[in-house]
């Protein structure tokens, strides 16, 4: 089978992996080098390219567990495994729910974000590496600060802070405290790896700006934990190993 990872639920399906099954990544972040499967780092070239990897590399099974908010690579899944010929199942994990004393506001995309924005004085961005591409546009009265991957020199404006969750309570605690931030800027990414901020935001009365979730196309099985993805593919596993051994 063929996982193509982007979420911390899909490392620990890869840590179960067979020898001849690979694990695909974009190479953003890390790149792990005690897993059992073969790992693939890059793109693969849309989905005509993925379904020619699939192809080539004689793989029955594709595994979609990027990040919620990857609706392209989930896009290319799906229509590779259809060109293949082969089933598209996908780790769907579900988003964070609003709680009492959370002051939670949607916005559609990144012109609805900034227009929100325009009230508050210190955002804490925690959207990845997007706002990098708008620090020359920072209004004067703001200062932000960018928490993503991989850090790099801060601007007269911006600080750009390198770091990869789990976060703790305490050290989110102290993040907020030091930044000042009258904002947080986050995607419903689900993860309980870095969901203490949230509830920092709650604590202190911090408005929180959420970028809604793209909608993904429908796959063969859906999966909201990776727990029972694991069992599934385990019992697939099962059922094929008689008929390997009885092969010729």
């Amino acid at each position: 089978m063929l996982v193509l990872g982007g979420v911390t639920e899909a490392l620990a399906l890869a840590r179960q992996l067979a020898a001849d099954d690979i694990y695909s990544l974009a190479g953003l972040g890390r790149v792990p080098e005690d897993l059992p499967c073969q790992v693939r780092v890059g793109g693969f070239g849309g989905a005509e390219g993925l379904a020619q990897f699939v192809a080539d590399n004689g793989i029955g099974l594709l595994v979609d567990a990027t990040h919620p908010y990857a609706a392209q690579i989930s896009a290319n899944a799906v229509r590779a495994a259809t060109l293949a010929g082969i089933p598209c199942w996908a780790l769907r994990r579900p988003g964070w729910q609003a709680q009492a004393g959370d002051d939670w506001r949607e916005v559609a995309d990144w012109n609805e974000l900034i227009h929100s924005l325009k009230p508050f004085r210190r955002p804490l961005f925690t959207l990845g590496r997007e706002p990098l591409e708008h620090l020359d546009e920072i209004p004067e009265h703001q200062h932000w600060t960018v928490r993503c991957l991989q850090s790099q020199p801060a601007t007269p404006r911006a600080e750009i802070i390198g770091a990869r969750g789990p976060f703790t309570l305490e050290s989110e605690r102290e993040l907020f405290a030091r930044l000042h931030c009258d904002v947080l800027i986050s995607k419903n990414s689900g993860s309980q790896a870095t969901e203490p901020k949230l509830q920092v935001a709650r604590e202190l009365g911090v408005p929180v700006l959420v970028l809604r979730r793209p909608e993904l196309p429908a796959v063969d099985r859906a999966f909201s934990e990776g727990r029972v993805l694991l069992e599934a593919l385990k019992s697939i596993a099962a059922e094929a190993a008689p008929t390997q051994l009885c092969d010729p």
